[in-house]
């Protein structure tokens, strides 16, 4: 009985240092290393919800604006990312709202990956009408400076008024380039090169746009609505102003055409 009582007691003593001793980090059990330990547990876990919104580029996408106002701005968190064009302008309570909430402008990079040209003159028909305004705004996203020479709505009208209008533009050096949009492109191509200093080409696809900048220093691109899809007139546009003409043989061959040009100008 006396050793029974003595291993209790021994047994108690232990049982009580054990719950004096004060408690320390859990120990890692035995059959796992201390290196699979630290693979198995994480170090930062991020709720999903939370992941998403770290992960997004923008919270709020205004990039279709040429003008950001307080209205655009209403609604968002301190510290939001809120996408703009590149060439967008802010109001002066717009850039309030974002100094005061310490938002940020992710500016949206240009569709259009070399830019050769700083300004350009448009133009259509009423078949051409909707995608030149669709156009347009795909242009402005670019930073480009834009004229718009009509038409203004879908009511029927002549085309060559148009493309002559874009062709003098172009012509006598307000902008760059000029792009016309009828039915089928051809029509405003004859009428532009009728104007002195316009080489116009109609072109159905981006490797015509790249050889008539890159061969023949096409400076107007008359496009057939009729023709292409609008995602594939955005193609031929973009290779066309991100051409040009740069190897001696075509200069050589393109200042023929202009020497032609000027053999049958009327004298003024």
């Amino acid at each position: 009985m006396t050793d029974r009582a003595e291993l209790r007691d021994k047994i108690r003593d232990m049982v009580r240092q054990v719950l004096s001793t004060p408690s320390s980090s859990p120990k890692t059990p035995s059959h796992i290393s201390s290196s699979q330990a630290g693979e198995s547990m994480p170090e930062h876990v991020v709720v999903n919800s939370l992941r998403e919104k770290a992960e997004r580029a923008f919270d709020r996408d205004e990039s279709a604006k040429q003008l950001i106002t307080e209205d655009d701005l209403k609604g968002l968190e301190t510290g939001s990312r809120v996408r703009i064009s590149e060439s967008a302008k802010l109001t002066p309570l717009a850039r309030d709202i974002v100094e005061s909430k310490s938002l940020i402008l992710v500016k949206k990079s240009s569709r259009i990956p070399t830019i050769k040209v700083r300004s350009v003159a448009i133009g259509s028909d009423h078949g051409g009408f909707a995608f030149k305004e669709r156009l347009k705004m795909f242009l402005t996203e670019s930073g480009l400076s834009i004229r718009d020479f009509g038409t203004d709505s879908n009511d029927a009208v002549d085309y060559p008024d148009h493309a002559h209008a874009v062709a003098k533009a172009v012509g006598e050096g307000v902008v760059e380039v000029g792009i016309v949009i009828d039915g089928a492109g051809i029509g405003s191509a004859m009428t532009a090169n009728k104007i002195p200093g316009v080489r116009a080409a109609a072109c159905y696809n981006a490797a015509l746009a790249k050889n008539s900048r890159e061969h023949n220093g096409a400076n107007v691109l008359t496009i057939g609505a009729g023709q292409n899809t609008f995602d594939e007139i955005c193609e031929i546009v973009k290779v066309f102003l991100s051409s040009e003409i740069s190897e001696k043989r075509h200069i050589k061959r393109v200042e023929k055409i202009s020497a032609i040009d000027r053999e049958y100008r009327r004298p003024e």
